[in-house]
């Protein structure tokens, strides 16, 4: 496991093959409890391919001096995203 918020990742290899491919990554904030969030595409096994491109939000715990996972919430889809930004900008904007 990771050291630093910067060490963390979602790329995943099975196989020799990137099944998780991560294009980008946002650290929200740092810590004994950090909060990353990343934009990554899974490797579609049947069209050897990656999909579209997904996002979550992972919080990471710091034990005994690495960061351990402690939950995520994955973003399907570009639509549930735009979604999400909207909501935000709307709760914060200035009054």
């Amino acid at each position: 496991m990771a050291e630093t918020v910067e060490e963390l990742t979602v790329t995943y290899e099975d196989g020799g093959i990137e099944t998780v491919k991560e294009l980008d990554k946002k650290v929200l904030t740092k810590g004994a409890w950090a909060t990353v969030m990343y934009r990554y595409q899974d490797w579609d096994r049947a069209k050897e391919q990656y999909g579209p491109d997904k996002y979550t939000i992972r919080r990471y715990q710091k034990r005994n001096g690495e960061y351990q996972q402690k939950s995520k919430f994955n973003i399907s889809s570009k639509d549930q995203a735009k979604s999400i930004i909207a909501a935000l900008e709307d709760w914060t904007k200035e009054d």
